[in-house]
This record gives C-alpha cells, sequence and structure tokens, in this order.
C-alpha cells in the first residue's frame, strides 16, 4: 500500500508517496487550481491503490478532498502536532513543502484511527446556518444597544420593552414615535432600525431553514424534553458526525460533560471538566435549565441526587451527562434511520461550496 501525505497552502500542493516503510519513492507540486488537481489525480493513478494524507487544515483542502473522494481514495486528516515527531527523526533536515507532506505519510503509517474525511451530510449545513445566524443576533444586538441610546435621547418617555426591539410591534411603535423629529440623531436612528428590522427578517428565515432541516433529518433528537430546534441545530452541527464517536463515554469527553479523574490511592474524587467542546455544553445546560423549569423528568432527577447528598451544582452536571447519554443515543438513531449521504456528483471544483466535507473519526 502506497501513502500519499499532502502539504496544503493557498497557492500550491505538494504531495509526497511513501512506501510502507516510509520511504519517498515520488513528489509532485501543483497548483491549487482545477488544473493542479487534474494533473494531481492523474499522478495519483500512476501508484494504483493508495490512502491519502493531508495536514488538517480543512480551509485550504476542501474542495481537493472532495475531488479525492469523488475519485474513489480514502483520505485521512493528520493533525499538525502529530508531525513534529516525524520531522524530528527523518533524515533530512529543515523544513520545506516536500519534508511536511512526507512527514504528514510517515504519520499516517505510523498511527491508527486517524480521523476520516467523508462527503458531507446536512450537518454541515446545520453548522454554517447556526454559525451565520448567531453571526448576524450578534450584530442585531450591536445595533439595538445603539438605538436604545438614541431613543433616550430623543424621545425619554418612550417604554420599550427589555429585549423586545425584535418585534413587528415595536419596531413600529419606535418607528412612529421617531419618523418626524429631524436632525442627525434622528436619521441615524431610523437607519439603525431599518437594518434591524432587515436583519431580524434575516434571522427569522435561517430559524426557519435550520427548523426544516431539523424536523426531517433529526426527529428522535426534537423529542428529548428542553431540546429545541435551535439547540438540536447547534449540537448537531458541533458534533459533525455522530458515528465517529464509538461509544456516549466518547462523545461526553468530547462535549465537557465527562468529569476529570483526580484521585490516587483509594481516595476517588473526580473534578469539572473545563474542556472539550463548550457550544454543545452550552446547550445541554440550557436543555437542562428548560427542564428544571419545566417541572419535568429533569426536575425529579435533580430532586434524587439532592436526596442522595449531592449540591445544587453536582445534580445539574450530572443532568447535563445524563442529556449528554440521551443526544448521542438520539442521534445515532435519527443518523441510522434518517440521514443519507449525498451523491457524490463529480461538480466543477472551482465552483463546489464550501461545505462539501464533514469529518468523521
Amino acid at each position: 500500500m502506497i501513502t500519499v501525505g499532502i502539504d496544503a497552502h493557498e497557492d500550491s500542493y505538494t504531495l509526497v508517496a511513501v512506501d510502507d516503510v516510509g520511504k519517498r519513492i515520488g513528489c509532485l507540486t501543483v497548483q491549487a487550481r482545477q488544473t493542479g488537481h487534474e494533473r494531481l489525480l492523474d499522478w495519483l493513478t500512476e501508484y494504483g491503490t493508495v490512502e491519502i494524507a493531508v495536514e488538517d487544515c480543512r480551509h485550504l483542502t476542501r474542495s481537493l478532498e472532495a475531488a479525492l473522494l469523488i475519485a474513489g481514495h480514502r483520505v485521512v486528516r493528520v493533525h499538525t502536532r502529530l508531525m513534529a515527531d516525524a520531522r524530528r527523526s527523518a533524515c533530512e533536515r529543515g523544513k520545506s513543502d516536500p519534508i511536511d507532506a512526507e512527514a504528514v505519510a510517515r504519520v499516517a503509517l505510523r498511527e491508527e484511527g486517524l480521523p476520516t474525511a467523508t462527503l458531507a451530510g446536512p450537518e454541515r449545513d446545520l453548522k454554517l446556518y447556526s454559525d451565520h445566524r448567531k453571526r448576524l443576533v450578534e450584530h442585531r444586538t450591536a445595533l439595538q444597544s445603539k438605538l436604545r441610546w438614541f431613543l433616550h435621547e430623543l424621545v425619554p418617555d418612550l417604554a420599550v420593552p427589555s429585549r423586545g426591539i425584535k418585534r413587528a410591534t415595536v419596531f413600529a411603535l419606535v418607528s412612529d414615535a421617531i419618523s418626524t423629529i429631524p436632525g442627525a440623531v434622528a436619521e441615524i436612528a431610523r437607519d439603525l432600525l431599518d437594518d434591524i428590522i432587515q436583519l431580524t427578517s434575516r434571522i427569522n428565515s435561517l430559524e426557519k431553514q435550520l427548523a426544516a432541516i431539523v424536523k426531517i433529518e433529526y426527529p428522535t433528537l426534537l423529542t428529548i424534553p428542553g431540546l429545541g430546534t435551535l439547540g438540536a441545530a447547534t449540537i448537531v452541527g458541533e458534533t459533525a458526525n455522530i458515528t465517529r464517536f464509538t461509544s456516549n463515554d466518547a462523545y461526553a469527553r468530547f462535549n465537557g460533560t465527562a468529569p476529570s479523574p483526580v484521585w490516587s490511592s483509594n481516595h476517588v474524587r473526580v473534578r469539572l471538566s473545563r474542556g472539550g467542546n463548550r457550544t454543545i455544553n452550552a446547550a445541554l445546560h440550557m436543555a437542562a435549565v428548560t427542564q428544571l423549569r419545566l417541572h419535568g423528568e429533569g426536575a425529579n432527577y435533580l430532586a434524587k441526587q439532592l436526596e442522595r447528598g449531592k449540591t445544587k451544582k453536582e445534580a445539574l452536571r450530572l443532568l447535563r451527562r445524563r442529556l449528554s447519554d440521551r443526544v448521542y443515543k438520539a442521534m445515532r438513531q435519527d443518523h441510522a434511520t434518517t440521514c443519507t449521504p449525498r451523491a457524490a456528483e463529480p461538480i466543477p471544483l472551482q465552483n463546489q461550496p464550501d461545505h462539501d466535507l464533514v469529518i468523521a473519526a
């Protein structure tokens, strides 16, 4: 089996092929363009069946990986920290693109269980839409804060509901109050209001798109009490592909709900994990808090933990972990029943979108 390592840059890709003992047997540098992709694929045919190892820099290699996957190659990812030892142990000193590409290939030979690239499903769309919505909400919040100060100056007696400058009735109320006021402050306030209205329309549209995808692809996930469509979309987008986690324990370590052991001898103790994906952790926390507010199964579970001597913080952490396990089970079930991979159509590389791939371990 020939292993090919790729060192990617914005303008070029450098490929180094090594045999099963790590000896370099070929090297190629191509432009990171359509013609370079075609030349690269032709060069790979000289070696028959190969495994492709790519340095983990998704923003540079997404279209290349799509072309490789469509051509039928297996593509694995190598984190940059794993390449340091491979470079130090090489006979050739220094740092260059061929040296880095060879280090990538040798790491792929040495390490097992590296993340594998696959053609994307709906998870990538949910990730992109969720992130875009978050940016728009942050921008709208900044405009709302500025508008409130202008309204305090222009119409101090106007009662604007807290967190209310996102509803049609409040838009009409503010618009009527400042529509006839002259001056620069009032003009800027009207511009800010128009921008907020446009952002709100786009945010609402994105929320409908997210809800439509989640309801079709992850119906079981939505049955978990306290977890709405936005929270579910965030979790799915950040998880990427639930099948890359071998167990609910592995998923809990990924999202930070699994405690870290800090014990020795016979005194067993654990500590709150500060690592993991904090976005998923926050979504699970919001679901737990919502369950407590609804006085449902989450509140009953918390009460049982308090009776056993746990503090409220400890009980809430246990509830988050319980939710993590339920989310893992629900996503596995939904992935098995509703999520199907997209057809690998050979679309032109220069027109491929930025969401062609999702990484699975």
